[in-house]
């Protein structure tokens, strides 16, 4: 299967590729506990030249958002969005709970065009979200520290202009948020903000001032984006609130 390429992951490629399969300085840990073994350790220096990660490099993009439980729309986690485009209509994505090691991964998102949405089935659309809010409101970004602000801006908001009209299917299996130390019980269906009143505006403050961004900004930037018109089934765990 040939992998597509979006217009930003085909001028971008190289330079989100680098920051996203940076060898860290710290060593990758799962529970809180020791440091691998010392034969992890030569495993995970060594590999990389021993053995083929085919799959991980076709990531060509790091999106920034927050997720809520589509079982209770109350609690919220920020997701590291690391993904592959694997045709013009599908997208998959590896979700994180940080940008650095030690990151536990936490869950998977699936994007797909309204053309291919709406031709599922009443109950399976019920588990998709829009991403129209987060695209507009600003809230939905790109982390960036190589290229210039003004640089990647313009192509960031270009990337915009393609997920505005996509849904995503996510589920998480670590609830990071409560303090698990592993990833236990069911996966959980997870949704994304679609209004200005269900934002914990703290928590995204926060977050602007670790990546060096405004989301007011963003949203500015953005406002010129079309906003294609939400399919009723989408966003369910917001109906009737």
């Amino acid at each position: 299967m040939e992998i597509y390429l979006s217009p930003f992951c085909l001028n971008f490629f190289t330079q989100t590729t680098n920051q996203i399969l940076h060898i860290s300085s710290e060593t990758t840990k799962g529970m809180d506990g020791e440091t691998p073994k010392l034969k992890d350790q030569i495993l995970e220096t060594g590999a990389s030249s021993t053995q083929s990660f085919e799959p991980v490099n076709s990531i060509c993009a790091h999106l920034n958002a927050f997720h809520v439980y589509a079982s209770n729309p109350s609690r919220h986690v920020e997701a590291n969005h690391y993904c592959t485009h694997l045709s013009a209509d599908l997208r998959q994505c590896l979700i994180y709970d940080t940008p650095k090691n030690p990151a536990r991964l936490i869950g998977i998102e699936y994007m797909v065009p309204k053309a291919v949405y709406e031709r599922l089935d009443v109950e399976e659309r019920k588990l998709w979200h829009s991403h129209v809010y987060e695209v507009k409101s600003g809230m939905l970004i790109m982390p960036n520290a190589i290229v210039p602000e003004t640089v990647w801006d313009t192509a960031e908001t270009a990337e915009m202009k393609e997920l505005v009209g996509l849904y995503g299917k996510t589920y998480h299996f670590w609830q990071v948020d409560r303090g698990d130390a592993l990833p236990l019980g069911t996966p959980q269906l997870m949704m994304s903000f679609t209004a200005d009143n269900q934002i914990p505006w703290e928590t995204v403050r926060n977050r602007d001032e670790r990546y060096g961004i405004k989301t007011e900004k963003k949203r500015d930037l953005r406002q010129r984006i079309e906003s294609p018109e939400i399919l009723d089934d989408a966003d369910s765990c917001w109906k009737g609130r």
